[in-house]
């Protein structure tokens, strides 16, 4: 995640998004760069357009955790969690999917 979360506030500063770019924010943060990793994010990057895709991810991201809020009650009980533990949990998963659209 540290990798996307870097390509992203390179992009948030209105900066081009290289090995190198990325390179120096994780070293920045005190993180062991691995090459080959920002290598294939800034490929897998390429070509895409970002604020489209957290736009898509932003406005699909509560429609795809609707289902799985919707049936948290019921899940809670069985398991014996309460109704608040059991809506967090879920809203925490559709947010997990964000990741993927990274990479």
């Amino acid at each position: 995640m540290e990798y996307i979360y870097a390509a992203l506030l390179i992009h948030n500063a209105g900066k081009e998004i290289t090995e190198e770019a990325v390179t120096v924010v994780l070293t920045a943060a005190g993180i062991d760069v691995n090459e080959s990793r920002a290598k294939a994010l800034v490929a897998a990057l390429e070509g895409v357009d970002i604020e489209e895709a957290m736009a898509t991810a932003a406005f699909a991201a509560p429609a795809a955790a609707a289902p799985v809020s919707a049936e948290a009650p019921a899940v809670a009980e069985a398991e014996g969690q309460s109704k608040e533990e059991a809506e967090e949990e879920a809203e925490e998963s559709g947010m997990a999917g964000l990741g993927a659209l990274f990479g």
